[in-house]
C-alpha cells in the first residue's frame, strides 16, 4: 500500500478486531499517530504498508504506552533504599490509618476552634518537633528545596561559610555550590579538601557573612588524613557571632541503626542545639518523599513567611502520610517504619527466610551468605550483611528472565542473586510463584 487514498480512516481501522477490548480513547489517538507516521514515510521514502502492518505499529505502541506506566516491582537487589526503585516504602497500616484524611475533605487550612483559615503546616510541623526534640518544624517537597529555602531565607545577597571539602553533588547533578548561587547566596569556601578545622570559619567571617554551613557526606567519604568540624561545634561558634548555623543533613536518622551503621554519623538528638538541620524524609526516616526543616522557632518562623514556600509545598497526601509515620515514631511502633523493619532483620531471619522458600520451590536454589548497602545515598562505605538465593546458568539471561517479570535483582561473582534483604513479606508468595514459573520455561 503506497497510494495515500489506500490509507484507511482512523474511524474504520479501530473497529478492528484485534482492537477488541482495549481502550478505544487510546487506541484512537495512537491510530491517528501512526496514521500521520505512515503517511509521512509515503509520501518522504515512497515506503509500503499493509493494513496488517498498520494494525500491529499500533499494538505495538498501545502495549509500549501501558508498560511505560508505574508498575509495582519486587526489590530483591538488598538495597532498602534504592532511589530506582522509589526509596523508602510505606507500611499499608501508614496508609490505612492516613486513607480517611487522603480520601475525603480535611481542615488542612482550617482551624476547627475558630472558624477562620488555618496553616498546613501547623500539625506535622509539632509532630516532627516533638518527635525528634527540636522547637519546630517545616516541610518542602525534598531536601533539595529544602537547602534553597533556607538559603534564600536568610542569606540572600550575603556570604555563606561552608568547607571546601563539603561541596558536594548528591544524584540528578544537584551541586550544592550552584544551589548556593541559584539561591542568591555569596560562597565563601574554607579549609581544604581533606581538612577542615573550626579557626578556618572563625577566620572567614566578616560583616557580609549570613551563615556557617555544614554539609553532611552522605554519598561519598574521606578518609585516612582528615579532620572535619562537628555540627555542634560550629553552633558554639555561630552563637558567639551572632550567626545563623545550618546543617544539611541529607539523609537524616533517628534512633538506633543495626549492624553498627550509626558509628560516627550523626544523629538527629544529638543535635537539638543547632539552629536549623535538614533532611529527607524518605531515605533513612523511611518517611515519605519530603524535605524536613527542625531547628529554632523563629527561624521556622521566617521560613514559613517567604514566598517560595508555596512553590516548595506539599499536598494532603504528603502531610497526612507524614504525620502517621512521625506518630509511629513517637509510639515507638518502629515495626511500622517499613526502611527500619528490613534493615533490622537479622541474618538468621533472612536464612530462615531464604530455607522457607526453598521448601517452596520446584528447585531448590542455592543459598549464600552476601552484603548490601542501605542505599538513598547514605554510608555508601558501610555494607550490611545479608542471604541471597543464587542462580545456576547464565546470570544476565537470568537477570533478563526476572526483570520482565518485574523481578529486580543483582548479578554478583558471576551470579544471578535475589537478595533477601530487601524483600516485602508480602511479596514472598508473589516470589516463589515468579521462581516456579521462571525455572519451567
Amino acid at each position: 500500500m503506497n497510494d495515500l487514498r489506500n490509507i484507511p480512516q482512523v474511524d474504520k481501522i479501530i473497529k478492528n478486531e484485534a482492537f477488541s477490548g482495549l481502550d478505544t480513547s487510546l487506541v484512537t489517538m495512537l491510530a491517528r499517530q501512526i496514521l500521520d507516521e505512515v503517511r509521512a514515510k509515503i509520501l518522504n521514502d515512497n515506503a509500503s504498508f499493509e493494513s496488517e502492518e498498520i494494525i500491529n505499529l499500533i499494538l505495538d505502541e498501545y502495549y509500549k504506552f501501558n508498560e511505560a506506566s508505574l508498575q509495582r516491582v519486587l526489590n530483591l537487589t538488598g538495597v532498602t533504599i534504592h532511589t530506582n526503585l522509589a526509596r523508602s516504602v510505606i507500611d499499608k497500616e501508614i496508609l490505612k490509618r492516613a486513607t480517611p484524611v487522603i480520601t475525603g475533605y480535611s481542615n488542612l487550612e482550617y482551624n476547627l476552634k475558630t472558624g477562620s483559615r488555618g496553616n498546613r503546616y501547623d500539625y506535622v510541623g509539632s509532630l516532627i518537633a516533638r518527635a525528634f526534640g527540636f522547637e519546630d518544624a517545616i516541610v518542602v517537597n525534598n531536601n533539595a528545596s529544602a537547602v534553597f529555602l533556607v538559603l534564600n531565607t536568610f542569606a540572600k545577597g550575603r556570604e555563606v561559610v561552608v568547607s571546601r571539602g563539603e561541596l558536594v553533588e548528591i544524584g540528578g547533578s544537584f551541586r550544592v555550590p550552584e544551589v548556593m548561587a541559584n539561591a542568591g547566596c555569596i560562597l565563601k569556601e574554607v579549609g581544604t579538601t581533606n581538612k577542615t578545622r573550626l579557626r578556618d570559619y572563625e577566620e572567614a567571617i566578616s560583616n557580609e557573612t549570613a551563615m556557617l554551613v555544614k554539609v553532611h557526606r552522605s554519598n561519598f567519604d574521606i578518609v585516612g588524613f582528615s579532620e572535619e568540624t562537628t555540627a555542634n561545634e560550629l553552633n558554639e561558634l555561630a552563637s558567639r557571632q551572632n550567626l545563623i548555623d545550618y546543617f544539611d543533613l541529607g539523609s537524616g536518622f533517628y534512633g538506633n541503626l543495626p549492624f553498627n551503621l550509626d558509628k560516627n554519623e550523626p544523629d538527629l538528638k544529638n543535635l537539638k542545639d543547632v539552629s536549623l538541620v535538614s533532611f529527607s524524609g524518605d531515605k533513612l526516616l523511611g518517611a515519605v518523599q519530603c524535605g524536613i526543616i527542625v531547628g529554632k522557632k523563629e527561624l521556622i518562623a521566617k521560613l514559613r513567611k517567604n514566598q517560595l514556600l508555596r512553590m516548595l509545598r506539599v499536598d494532603k497526601v504528603i502531610i497526612s502520610l507524614l504525620a502517621e509515620s512521625m506518630k509511629a515514631y513517637l509510639n515507638k511502633e518502629f515495626e511500622l517504619i517499613t526502611t527500619q523493619k528490613l534493615l533490622h532483620k537479622s541474618v538468621k531471619e533472612l536464612e530462615n527466610l531464604a530455607n522457607f522458600i526453598n521448601k517452596s520451590l520446584k528447585t531448590p536454589l542455592e543459598i549464600v551468605r552476601t552484603q548490601t548497602f542501605v542505599g538513598g545515598g547514605a554510608m555508601p562505605n558501610k555494607k550490611i550483611p545479608s542471604v541471597a538465593l543464587a542462580f545456576g546458568g547464565d546470570a544476565n539471561l537470568n537477570e533478563l528472565k526476572f526483570r520482565q517479570k518485574k523481578v529486580i535483582g543483582r548479578i554478583e561473582n558471576d551470579k544471578f542473586m535475589l537478595d533477601l534483604r530487601s524483600l516485602l513479606d508480602d511479596d514472598v508468595e508473589t516470589l516463589i510463584k515468579i521462581i516456579n514459573e521462571t525455572e519451567e520455561k
